[in-house]
């Protein structure tokens, strides 16, 4: 099995019927088929229901019809029917009892009036194994076509409101005639190697002792290893030679891919951007082995096994 199997939301078992989409009779036919389900959030929490056989992110496509804000998307089709995906309104949390003057934990809340419903934070899903993997990979399409929505009811190039179209995989927009479609932001994640050592870094929003693979958006004009290059020189000063895709991720966090790539380091010279990392420096492997091993000799961690760059890390591991 490669490293890079059974990465999280990733492994999407639905087809997208992207030759329906302007297919009105079909997509009606679709919609009131007996088999249609969705999932749904509200705000970038999923809608778990709670019954004797489990969990489930899957529910009945007309539990939240009339709750919806805006137009359901048609993600797809599974063996079982269609799957649609809803945003709820943010009206429908719960008012939540103060607990001794803290926070209340944003990874699980209830929606008013329904004990059955509970909301769960996407990434801590993915990280527990909570819901099967198809589950979190259908959630993960809709987390970031939803969010595409919402930040994109009004046209780019003239202000006016725009209209769905398409089942949810279009805006048009009535003034101007734009079309706008839902984008995908491809990252550069980098492991840099030299000899028997990787080099990682840390930011500060990342939990305590966490390191992890350099990473940076590609930008306009840009292919993926001119990418993987500039983004590794610029926050760490090392430059590189030749560099490989490995693999690649979704990354709903918003709406991005995470292309995976191994690079070799051309000098060890670190000149860190202080604004972008807290921390930057070369891992021997063993090191990296006890880091994923929870066995570090200062407690320092490895990213989770759900992200690409835990997976470049188990990759570049086999070699030795």
């Amino acid at each position: 099995m490669s490293p890079f199997d059974q990465m999280g939301f990733a492994g999407n078992p639905l087809d997208r019927l992207s030759e329906l989409r302007d297919d009105a009779p079909a997509l009606a036919a679709l919609r009131d088929s007996f088999f249609s389900r969705a999932v749904a959030f509200v705000g970038a929490l999923p809608v778990l229901r709670l019954n004797d056989a489990g969990v489930t992110a899957l529910h009945g496509r007309d539990d939240f019809e009339t709750l919806a804000v805006g137009a359901p998307v048609l993600l797809g089709r599974d063996a079982a029917g269609p799957i649609y995906a809803a945003q709820l309104p943010d009206s429908l949390l719960a008012e939540q009892p103060e607990a001794g003057g803290g926070f209340i934990d944003p990874r699980e809340l209830k929606i008013a009036g329904r004990p059955d419903l509970v909301l769960r934070d996407l990434r801590a899903l993915a990280v527990e194994g909570a819901l099967p993997r198809e589950e979190i990979a259908i959630l993960a399409q809709a987390k970031a076509a939803l969010h595409w929505h919402g930040a994109h009811r009004f046209c780019a190039r003239c202000g006016a409101e725009t209209a769905v179209a398409q089942a949810g995989w279009r805006r048009d927009c009535p003034a101007c005639g734009a079309q706008h479609f839902p984008r995908t932001d491809p990252v550069a994640i980098v492991l840099a190697t030299s000899g028997d050592a990787c080099l990682m870094g840390r930011q500060k929003q990342f939990p305590p002792g966490m390191y992890s693979c350099l990473a940076g958006f590609v930008e306009s004009g840009e292919s993926i290893e001119e990418a993987a290059r500039r983004e590794v020189l610029e926050e760490s000063g090392v430059r590189l030679g030749a560099v490989s895709i490995l693999a690649s991720q979704p990354w709903p966090f918003p709406c991005s891919l995470m292309v995976g790539c191994r690079a070799e380091a051309l000098s060890r010279d670190i000149v860190m951007d202080a604004k972008e990392l807290e921390d930057c420096r070369w891992f021997r492997r063993d090191e990296v082995r006890a880091m994923i091993e929870g066995c570090h000799a200062t407690n320092l961690t490895a990213p989770n096994s759900i992200a690409i760059a835990r997976r470049l890390l188990d990759h570049w591991l086999t070699e030795a």
